[in-house]
């Protein structure tokens, strides 16, 4: 099948299967759970869920131009597949890079075919962006471990099923050296979920508290106590991720919107309101473009590294920017949230979510120094500290 026969079918069975976007509904559309379960599976039964995955793990074995062509229909159309976005851009990728075998033939084609959903526990309330300094602990018991600790800011943990989660295993190592990866079972009787309401209203995040969970041996994603070299590359999955998913073509905050609103208030002739949309559009053409290079490159199996930073800075700073613009040209109409602008004026609060999510957009900026530019790294004296001897806040 050509990339065009491809493109063709993926914009068949979406013409089908699923509803054009209405910026007046919510992001997720409405959808329940079952319904995302049963998008999900007829996603992965039409051939368009894990496009470019090995087929013995139930993907696609395709090419980038397929996952492109898809992508690139698909931002027409509202998926209710939020809930999967986590596994499959995280977890998922982690599996398929450091899992066993029996953990990929275990997980993988379930979360391509929507019977799992999945969430990724790194924050803590005494961490910040500092992942390492991580105090949920893990203790070795005779069939297995028992996790006790904190997590913060998970998002779906209230509807997911498993987790990876990042645990201390050895305190008497420095930070970075004593650290596990865990696959936990987010329906265990010692999980608490807690939700965190945020600005909008939503609460997409959570806290989530683990009481004596216990997981068996062979729930460990990689090695024992070498968890921070799996988190690494989780991390580095959700940054690209986040700065090279698929991206609505009616996102409010982006060019196609602004214009449609802008001609609707009669300002396109507006010689500043042009050149603000034209920013805009540049910089939005220039986003898609780097994240097809990154896909084409990640196919190719050029390691993508610390350029997933700069996208996820990318897809982190444009709402931000965009925010200020479009205040500027709407002005007060924008706080009182007509019809028309109330999209975007949910899309403004929600703008700084993403500016920590992932790592702060200060983490992204060191790692491109650090590890793009090969500026001078940060002297990081407490790395060689065994973690007990650290004085942290509880």
């Amino acid at each position: 099948m050509s990339t065009d026969e491809f493109r063709a079918k993926a914009l068949a069975w979406l013409q089908q299967n699923a509803k054009p976007f209405d910026d007046n509904e919510p992001s997720s559309g409405g959808a329940t759970i079952e319904e995302s379960k049963a998008f999900q599976k007829g996603l992965w039964e039409a051939g368009l869920a894990g496009i470019t995955w090995p087929k013995e793990y139930g993907g696609q074995g395709l090419g980038t131009a397929e996952q492109l062509a898809f992508n690139e229909v698909a931002a027409d159309f509202r998926m209710p597949v939020g809930p999967f976005v986590i596994g499959l851009g995280m977890p998922a990728p982690v599996l398929l890079e450091f899992g066993t075998e029996e953990q990929k033939k275990r997980h993988i084609a379930p979360m391509l075919r929507g019977d799992e959903i999945w969430s990724q526990l790194f924050s803590e309330p005494s961490g910040g962006s500092d992942v390492a300094s991580l105090q949920t602990s893990a203790v070795r018991v005779e069939d297995g471990w028992l996790i006790n600790g904190q997590k913060v800011w998970t998002s779906g943990a209230q509807f997911s099923d498993f987790g990876a989660v990042l645990v201390r295993t050895d305190p008497t190592r420095p930070k970075h050296q004593g650290i596990t990866m865990f696959i936990v079972d987010l329906h265990h009787p010692g999980v608490t979920v807690r939700p965190l309401v945020v600005a909008t209203g939503d609460a997409p995040f959570n806290e989530v508290f683990f009481d004596d969970v216990h997981v068996p041996e062979d729930a460990v994603i990689g090695e024992v106590n070498n968890g921070w070299a799996v988190a690494v590359a989780m991390l580095r999955y959700e940054r690209v991720t986040i700065g090279t998913g698929v991206r609505a073509r009616a996102n409010p905050l982006g060019y196609d919107a602004l214009v449609e609103l802008v001609r609707a208030r009669g300002l396109d002739d507006d010689p500043s309101v042009r050149r603000t949309l034209a920013q805009v559009y540049a910089r939005e053409s220039a986003m898609r473009s780097y994240s097809a290079v990154l896909h084409q490159e990640a196919k190719a199996g050029v390691p993508i590294g610390a350029r997933g930073s700069a996208a996820k800075l990318a897809g982190a700073t444009f709402p931000l920017w965009v925010s200020d613009l479009v205040q500027e040209i709407f002005g007060e109409e924008i706080a009182l949230q007509t019809r028309d602008t109330l999209p975007i004026a949910r899309s403004i609060l929600a703008a700084p979510g993403g500016a920590t999510a992932g790592g702060s957009n200060e983490i992204q900026r060191n790692i491109i120094a650090e590890r793009v530019l090969g500026l001078p790294k940060d002297a990081g004296v407490d790395k060689n500290v065994p973690f007990n001897q650290l004085k942290l806040s509880k």
